[in-house]
Parts: C-alpha cells; sequence; structure tokens
C-alpha cells in the first residue's frame, strides 16, 4: 500500500541545551502546518576527480550533511489574549524572544533578539517514517495580504538525528486557532507614521493598500567542524514589501520620502476580537525602490521595505492581543 504525503505530522519544541533532543509530542507540540516538504539529507558530496583512461565520472564521497524542512502555518491568536499563541515557539526558533504577561491590555509580543537564541527540536513525520532535526534555527517569512489567509512561511536546518520507521505521533491540535481573512471588515488600513506603546498604535495616517509581507531574513548555516557539528545564526536583515493606494499629490510626497532616506514607523492589525488580533510595528522602515503597479485597472504605487533598528532588537514587533 502507497505511503500517503498528506500524511504528515510535525512536532516542534524549543530545547533546553541547543542540540540535545527536547522530544516533542503529539499531544504538547504538533503543528498545524500547510505548503510543507523536507529535504532529508541536504549532502555536501566531494568530488575525487580521478583520472581514468576513458570518458565517464568518478564516485563521489559523502561529505557533511544536515536536513532542512519548511512549513507555513496561518497567523491566528491564542484565544486568549495573555497566551502565547501556538506558533510561538517557532518564532523563537527564529531568533526571537517571547514576552508574555504584558498587561494592559493583555498581550503577547515577539522582538528580534541577538543572545540567548534558543534551538529546536523538530520530528517529521512522513506517514511511517521519522526524521528527527535537532539544534534547529530558522528563517519566517510573513504574508498578509487583501483576500487570503495571514500566514508565517518557516525555514529550518537541523542536524541529523537520524531517520526511522515510525507511526506518525497523534497530533493535538486544539491550541491551533483560525486566522480572519484579510478583508476591509478583519483589518484596518496600513499606518503610516504612527508610534507603538502598551499595545496600541497612535497618530500617523491610514492608506488603503493589499497588505504587506515581511521577511525576517535570518542567516542560517550548517556549520560542520572536526569535533562538532552546529546550525548556526549569524545575522539578520528585515524587509517586506506593500503596495499602497495613493494620489497623484501623495505620490508626489512619498517619492520625496524616499529620496530622504526617512525612517518612519508602520502599523498594521490585523483581526478585531481579543484573543485573535495581531499586530505588526515597524518603528524605522524605510520606503525603498517606488515602481508603479496595476490592481484591476487601479493604479498602486508598490514600494520595498527596509526595516531598521531604533536601540536594537526592535526593528520589528509581532504583538498577539
Amino acid at each position: 500500500m502507497p505511503r500517503i504525503a498528506k500524511k504528515t505530522v510535525i512536532l516542534a519544541k524549543l530545547e533546553a541545551t541547543n542540540g540535545t533532543d527536547a522530544v516533542p509530542t503529539g499531544a504538547l507540540n504538533a503543528l498545524q502546518v500547510l505548503d510543507m516538504s523536507i529535504t532529508p539529507l541536504d549532502i555536501n558530496t566531494v568530488d575525487l576527480n580521478i583520472i581514468t583512461p576513458w570518458l565517464g565520472g568518478a564516485q563521489k564521497l559523502i561529505g557533511t550533511a544536515s536536513v532542512k524542512c519548511s512549513f507555513s502555518v496561518l497567523l491566528a491568536g491564542a484565544g486568549l489574549a495573555a497566551t502565547a499563541p501556538a506558533w510561538g515557539a517557532l518564532m523563537v526558533g527564529c531568533a526571537c524572544a517571547e514576552t508574555t504577561g504584558l498587561a494592559t491590555p493583555n498581550r503577547v509580543e515577539y522582538l528580534p533578539a541577538t543572545d540567548l537564541l534558543k534551538t529546536l527540536s523538530i520530528y517529521y513525520y512522513d506517514d511511517g517514517l521519522l526524521h528527527k532535526l535537532l539544534g534547529c534555527f530558522g528563517n519566517v517569512k510573513l504574508s498578509a495580504k487583501s483576500g487570503e489567509a495571514p500566514k508565517l512561511t518557516f525555514d529550518f536546518v537541523g542536524l541529523d538525528a537520524g531517520v526511522s520507521a515510525a507511526a506518525n505521533a497523534t497530533a493535538v491540535l486544539s491550541g491551533w486557532k483560525t486566522p480572519v481573512a484579510i478583508t476591509k471588515a478583519n483589518v484596518t488600513d496600513i499606518n503610516i507614521g504612527c508610534t507603538y506603546a502598551l499595545g496600541a498604535l497612535t497618530g500617523g495616517t491610514a492608506y488603503n493598500s493589499t497588505g504587506m509581507t515581511l521577511d525576517f531574513g535570518n542567516k542560517v548555516a550548517f556549520a560542520p567542524m572536526l569535533t562538532t557539528e552546529q546550525v548556526v545564526l549569524t545575522d539578520r536583515d528585515v524587509t517586506g514589501s506593500l503596495s499602497l493606494d495613493l494620489t497623484a499629490a501623495q505620490e508626489v510626497t512619498f517619492m520625496a520620502t524616499v529620496k530622504a532616506n526617512t525612517n518612519q514607523g508602520i502599523g498594521f492589525v490585523i483581526g478585531n476580537t481579543t484573543g485573535n488580533k495581531i499586530m505588526l510595528y515597524l518603528p524605522a522602515a524605510q520606503l525603498l525602490n517606488p515602481k508603479k503597479e496595476e490592481f484591476n485597472g487601479m493604479r498602486l504605487i508598490g514600494f520595498d521595505l527596509q526595516a531598521n533598528a531604533v536601540a536594537g532588537n526592535d526593528e520589528v514587533r509581532i504583538i498577539s492581543l
């Protein structure tokens, strides 16, 4: 009987010690995913380049190898404003700091981190075959575009901890909540020039748009040495994009903003209900590379985003309210 690609279960748990199996379980650490894929062995082969008196290739040696996996999760709250959402551990595995217990309003916040980074143990069950990835670091991309469901896409690199024939874990997914669609009724307009404090955006100007994307730009690599193998995360560069519906006068102003290297706050709120509201805030974003775009015959102006830090580790903030 063939194995079924859809019969996949993925578990992820933060490690107490980098590279030491945290032993995730289906009851506590199951992920509700879409767009999943795995590279079971990302191998660095060694070509021997042996010269022979005949044409043809030569044997290759299997060198160092890591494992990669990718998947997306839907961007929704936890159902309760003071509770970390189900995707929280994944953000921590992408060099973010998670702060819980914030009040007035109750919320959980995620900010980029530089120190005390935490890795993940990921179990990837592929219909009866278990791939174990340890010491995982990853990158995350966020997409919140009009007419779509908001989602986070993760790309993880981990140490190869082997494969084994094993029945899929039983996944308990009750902690995963349903997001809202990116529609007029469920979001605010993108606010440019705003500031953030204590779970609220103030000031700025709202602009009609088609939503936004963000890419944390984490630099993640497998670093094999003679006595150690590890996955390292060495830098990040948060970028993104958005498209705005501007008047002619507003477009003139924005072109001047681009030329002046202006940094300004950008905020965006997804959802209206406490427990399932997500706020995005970039305190010092640059608009770059303006381009003319057409949307259903309408003229939009697209921009790339460069998210800059103000005091460090603050170039993007994700708030679950």
